[in-house]
């Protein structure tokens, strides 16, 4: 007796195992079932998740890891589903990268400012702090 060949595009997850492998809650799923961003078949009131909606699911957690914003990814899987040739999603991959990457580098130099600015204070403080006489208990009066 032979084992049937299974089909990997065929294969279905159950929210629970795609909460699992992904290590969130079954509640993020759904959030980003409600924002259009997974399309999971439904055998009565049970969602059965695709192969599709795994790798989806896996590039919404990375675009999360990278700064992107759902709306960006939700824009991405647009020009995916109207024209599967990777031109068009690339070059837009590209456009948000390169926005990404201009915001983070205005935040590091805001950050280094506002280093800057902190330990100016603090140097100022510690100076203040040393310029000032010791008290001593004997300063107190009763």
């Amino acid at each position: 007796m032979t084992t049937p060949k299974v089909n990997p595009t065929n294969r279905t997850f159950s929210i629970g195992e795609l909460a699992k492998e992904f290590d969130i809650t079954t509640r993020s799923i759904r959030f980003y079932e409600d924002q259009g961003l997974l399309a999971p078949a439904r055998h009565g009131q049970t969602r059965v998740y695709g192969v599709k909606d795994k790798v989806r699911l896996k590039l919404i957690l990375r675009g999360k890891r990278l700064g992107f914003t759902l709306a960006e990814t939700r824009r991405l899987f647009e020009l995916y589903d109207r024209d599967q040739s990777s031109q068009n999603q690339l070059g837009t991959m590209l456009e948000l990268i390169d926005e990404k990457k201009e915001s983070l580098q205005q935040q590091l130099e805001d950050i280094s400012v506002l280093l800057h600015e902190l330990k100016t204070v603090e140097q100022r403080c510690r100076a203040e702090l040393q310029s000032m006489p010791v008290k001593t208990d004997s300063d107190h009066v009763a």
